[in-house]
């Protein structure tokens, strides 16, 4: 178990954030080891046909037969808008003493594919990162971001109207919270108590964390990464729901707009979901917003839907 010991300014300073580098080298788990990760399994049934073209030698040594994943390769995020390209430029300047020492974490040791001149091998540690970015992660982020924004715009709800302590404890059942501790149960051997000492716990939800993780350095800024909500349905279309009555008073478009709203989502994340245009979407959401049947926040470059008050009584909920 980890234990986080927050002062009260501490509890204050708990943010978000979202790490594309950390994505993917989290990513990789479900790559080692498919069957741990069934939500995925649409994920990894698209990349199949670019697999032969990673450089898997050195990907996979980044993950351990526990799936534990180099510290390196997920940085804290800054903010829920942090690029790819800044990571990997960050992760470019690493340290042999870094590089090394967050192997030895994961493996004991240091991989033999990771031996040789420092420059060399973080050349190909970065160039099969981005290889598997481009290829395994930019066709589907745009979805990836909508659920991960839509996860932090529900986590703010639930810590403005019920407190930060209840919507840290729904994290995660491996996740609980005392008022001044935040406690991670892991299933790794690690026990330690990490005092926050001003440095703020930076929250950030993934789409391949089943409970719970955080790093393996106690040294390194305290970070919890957490499962995503509404993993199980990014991968599927939307039903058409016979709606009956609300589908002759809304019409059968926006019906299936109300009835997909239960979570937050932008007009792009429902235009793929339901395989129309965005423009289209865009003006269905705004007359079911001009009815009161919807709210919308902006979350940095998105608009994010989902349902009023009024809306979830009409859709039944």
């Amino acid at each position: 178990m980890i234990r986080y010991e927050l002062e009260s300014a501490d509890v204050s300073a708990v943010r978000f954030g979202i790490s594309p580098l950390g994505e993917v080298s989290l990513g990789l788990r479900a790559l080692r080891v498919p069957d741990a990760f069934p939500l995925q399994r649409p994920w990894l049934d698209r990349i199949a046909p670019v697999r032969p073209l990673l450089d898997t030698e050195v990907l996979l040594g980044l993950v351990n037969d526990r799936r534990w994943v180099a510290d390196f390769t997920n940085p804290r995020p800054g903010s829920p808008l942090t690029d790819f390209g800044q990571e990997i430029a960050e992760l470019a300047r690493i340290t042999p003493e870094r590089l090394r020492g967050d192997l030895v974490h994961v493996h004991g040791e240091v991989p033999p594919v990771f031996d040789g001149p420092h420059g060399e091998v973080v050349a190909r540690l970065v160039a099969a990162l981005t290889q598997a970015w481009e290829l395994c992660f930019v066709p589907y982020w745009k979805r990836m971001r909508a659920v991960l924004e839509a996860d932090i715009t529900y986590r703010g709800r639930v810590a403005a109207q019920a407190g930060i302590g209840t919507m840290l404890g729904g994290l995660s059942s491996s996740i609980s919270f005392d008022g001044r501790n935040i406690d991670i149960r892991l299933a790794s051997p690690i026990a330690r108590v990490r005092p926050i000492r001003g440095e703020g716990v930076t929250l950030v939800p993934s789409m391949f964390v089943g409970r719970s993780s955080t790093p393996a350095d106690e040294n390194l800024p305290p970070v919890i990464v957490y499962p995503a909500r509404g993993q199980g349905a990014m991968w599927s279309t939307a039903d058409r729901p016979d709606t009956g009555a609300i589908r002759d008073l809304l019409g059968s478009t926006r019906a299936t707009l109300l009835a997909a709203l239960g979570e937050p989502a932008s007009s792009t994340d429902l235009a793929l979901r339901l395989g129309v245009t965005p423009s289209a979407v865009n003006q269905h959401l705004r007359v079911l917003q001009r009815g009161g049947l919807l709210n919308s926040a902006r979350y940095g470059r998105s608009i994010l839907y989902y349902r009023s008050d009024l809306g979830e009584s009409l859709a039944g909920n």
